[in-house]
């Protein structure tokens, strides 16, 4: 963080233009100002002031926050709603023929569903679960491709006030058996398989794997989808077909009305300990929050057609896809596919197809299609956008750079938008119409954020120094739980050597000395951020180790140009160190193995082998040392503490 001041002092600033900001919902920092000032003269009024105002009761609370047990803060805790009701029926008497979804498949077909198809949709669906006789609050897991599907199955849930846990679809059998255990899920709802890069791809397959694995006695129902007509193995006694349950049900459904503090979902991230944590979110703070992010950083309109490119196997998709877009009633797209098949010109031609006004992406996305050439977005008709989006980790500059000139032909404000799992929505992100945009800086809090950076003890530090990010006060649609774990939430969010009241968002981050910028710096814990997903090192540490050869295994992250961070790992087999072919070989072996055990995206970019791991003489593993011969630094600290300082010249050198 030394040399951060520097680097910022290059950077242009750059303003949205001055037609943007008169027409944005949150025109000027004049007006921002005044609304930061508001949250800090009355913080509880403030929130209160926006649940009315965008948030359908039907009891309206009278209590807006609960901090007598903190830090499991209560939000809006006596009002009665639901989300599903929020999404949908709202929109039934008013636009009820308006598109909701343009969902575009992998092979190029086109389906367009209004609000009102999606209501009936959601409703028929809703209906055929309740012949399951769930009961409110029990946990469904939806292993799902990217489809309008898989939203009209999370809507269902939350319609009946059953609390779904989404798997994103990449992940293997056993990490699908983890969360169905952790969560004690009763129903999965998955497919007979997806569509990627022209690929037909199996789905049920790990489902059926995962439940003869130990921990999942509890489902007593596999709901599958019927997507690519591919062969599926069938239990007669726990499957059941999607278009089965659904037929001759009735298109309407009285929606469960829920406490605003109801678990509308789970959904589980990777740790820097092995086990996932399912972050626990509630009903009414989080639909909030979902829906003012979409209004003051989106700056959303009646006639926008939004497109987050998220699956809804990450919070992003939960957040932007699922919940926010069809609850503020907007437009948008939902995508099956991958933006390089069947080539890179993918997303350029359906921004142009379906005249996407709003674009929200990866930096991976980004960097990837840079390779790819600047020449591809300008054959392309993109005068249709007017904003766009990052999302998932910090962008570069140089990438930033390429977004808004090329894509956004210098006219659409770039929202570098920072938030996590745990926060439900945006904490720290440019509002187009108010913040001067910064190349590499998410810029400032969002209205009634209470972000700071500070030391280790949990004092603020002077802007210009970096400290570890926080937020001061409980906002409405943070976490509320690690289920099943509060004192893990306790240490994880909220530790003691903080004060135990700051939430601690586990990045690393810097503030402009003189306008105040939020810059983030990186995780300050070993989680790493490939592709803009989180991976925890010890989970991929312990799916190494459980191969037969493997002895012991240390993990850390790296640069790298297109995923943000790559994956090293370092390895101690159970035999000699291998060399030439048969290196090659058994890195090949982890590698899949890995990708069984996790998923694809968890696989190491590289494998280095030694005879033993830099370790000091009580045994601790010298990570710092590591990631320096990752990065192929030169090692200038202190190595007087190693037990073996001369493993650092075996373990530099590559497989080859």
């Amino acid at each position: 963080m030394a040399n951060i001041e520097s680097v910022m002092n290059e950077i242009r600033v750059f303003e949205p233009s001055a037609e943007f900001k008169a027409q944005a919902t949150v025109s000027g920092m004049e007006q921002y100002q005044a609304l930061c000032a508001e949250a800090d003269k009355d913080y509880e009024g403030f929130w209160a002031k926006l649940a009315r105002e965008l948030v359908v009761w039907k009891k309206p609370f009278t209590k807006t926050l609960d901090e007598s047990n903190a830090p499991f803060y209560k939000w809006f805790e006596d009002g009665e709603l639901n989300v599903s009701a929020n999404c949908l029926d709202r929109h039934l008497t008013t636009q009820p023929n308006k598109t909701a979804i343009i969902f575009e498949a992998d092979d190029g077909t086109v389906t367009k569903v209004s609000f009102k198809d999606l209501y009936h949709r959601v409703c028929q669906f809703a209906n055929g679960l309740k012949t399951f006789n769930l009961a409110v609050g029990d946990r469904v897991v939806i292993y799902l491709p990217m489809s309008i599907e898989a939203v009209v199955a999370m809507q269902a849930c939350a319609r009946l006030g059953l609390t779904h846990s989404v798997v994103f679809g990449g992940f293997s059998a056993k990490s699908l058996q983890e969360r169905i255990e952790d969560a004690g899920a009763k129903l999965v709802i998955t497919s007979d398989g997806q569509f990627r890069g022209g690929k037909a791809m199996p789905l049920k397959h790990a489902v059926d794997e995962a439940l003869t694995m130990h921990g999942c006695d509890s489902i007593q129902k596999v709901v599958v989808y019927k997507r690519t007509g591919g062969a599926v193995d069938w239990n007669a006694n726990l499957d059941v077909w999607w278009h089965d349950i659904v037929a001759g049900q009735p298109d309407t459904c009285e929606p469960v009305y829920v406490g605003a503090e109801h678990p509308l979902f789970l959904l589980y991230t990777s740790g820097s300990t092995g086990k996932p944590k399912g972050v626990q979110h509630s009903s009414g703070g989080f639909l909030l929050h979902a829906m003012n992010t979409m209004r003051w950083t989106f700056d959303v309109k009646d006639s926008d057609v939004f497109w987050c490119t998220a699956d809804v196997g990450w919070i992003t998709g939960h957040t932007y896809v699922t919940y926010g877009p069809l609850a503020m009633g907007v437009t948008q797209v939902v995508f099956e596919g991958v933006p390089t098949y069947p080539d890179a010109t993918r997303f350029w031609k359906m921004i142009q197809n379906h005249k996407v006004s709003i674009f929200y992406t990866a930096p991976t996305a980004i960097r990837s299609l840079i390779k790819c050439g600047s020449d591809l977005p300008t054959q392309h008709d993109l005068s249709s956008l007017r904003l766009l989006g990052t999302v998932g980790e910090p962008i570069n500059p140089e990438a930033w750079m390429w977004y808004y000139n090329v894509v956004g032909q210098t006219r659409c404000p770039i929202v570098d938008t920072f938030w996590q799992t745990e926060t439900g929505g945006h904490v720290i992100t440019p509002l187009p119409g108010v913040t001067p945009l910064v190349p590499g800086s998410c810029t400032l809090p969002f209205p009634g954020i209470m972000a700071a950076v500070v030391d280790e003890t949990g004092h603020e530090v002077e802007w210009g120094k970096g400290g570890f990010l926080v937020i001061k006060r409980p906002w409405p649609s943070m976490i509320r739980t690690i289920w099943g774990d509060p004192e893990r939430y306790k240490k994880s969010y909220f530790p003691e050597d903080l004060g135990g009241s700051l939430y601690l968002a586990g990045d690393g981050a810097v503030r402009d000395a003189k306008t105040g910028n939020f810059t983030i710096m990186g995780r300050i814990d070993d989680v790493l951020n490939v592709s803009g997903h989180r991976l925890g090192t010890m989970e991929i540490e312990s799916a190494l180790v459980s191969h037969p050869l493997v002895a012991e295994a240390a993990v850390v992250g790296k640069p790298h140009d297109i995923k943000g961070e790559a994956v090293v790992a370092f390895v101690v087999l159970k035999q000699h160190r291998p060399e030439g072919e048969e290196a090659h070989k058994i890195v090949a072996d982890l590698r899949n193995h890995v990708g069984q055990e996790i998923g694809p995206i968890a696989k190491p970019d590289e494998i280095r082998f030694g005879d033993n791991l830099p370790k000091t003489r009580s045994g601790k593993i010298m990570r710092r040392l590591l990631r320096a011969i990752a990065k192929g630094e030169e090692i200038t600290q202190d190595v007087s503490t190693l037990e073996n300082p001369a493993i650092l010249e075996q373990l530099k050198q590559p497989v080859k």
